[in-house]
């Protein structure tokens, strides 16, 4: 399985990680793929996603910190499963010597995410 995170929105308006894998094996329809690039040693500062999506790392290594300070280090092959559209949102920051190479990958709201919650 391949390790992955969620990043939602939860009832009382703040982001919330939950760990877990993505299901393998299954097909999604997905809206747009998009790739990016960040030097090294950058963050982003307080934010929610801009759409539900799945962020691949390709490289990089960096840090996610919700508003009620829950944490988690992404690794590269690891996935990012972005739901917090609204809400207080989240950080990140690179931890590492390497730049974040990741694609972005949309879906709409209504489509099944391929996230299997941690046990």
């Amino acid at each position: 399985m391949i390790k992955a995170y969620k990043i939602y929105t939860d009832y009382d308006g703040h982001t919330h990680i939950t760990r877990g894998s993505v299901a393998e094996d299954f097909l999604s329809n997905a809206n747009n793929i998009r790739f990016k690039e960040t030097p090294a040693y950058s963050s982003y500062d307080w934010h929610p996603a801009p759409s539900i999506q799945y962020v691949i790392t390709l490289t990089g290594t960096l840090e996610f910190t919700t508003f009620l300070g829950e944490t988690f280090i992404l690794k590269p092959g690891e996935i990012l499963l972005a739901m917090d559209v609204t809400g207080s949102g989240h950080k990140w920051k690179l931890i590492d010597d390497q730049p974040w190479k990741r694609a972005y990958v949309t879906f709409d709201a209504d489509k099944e995410m391929l996230f299997v919650e941690e046990r």
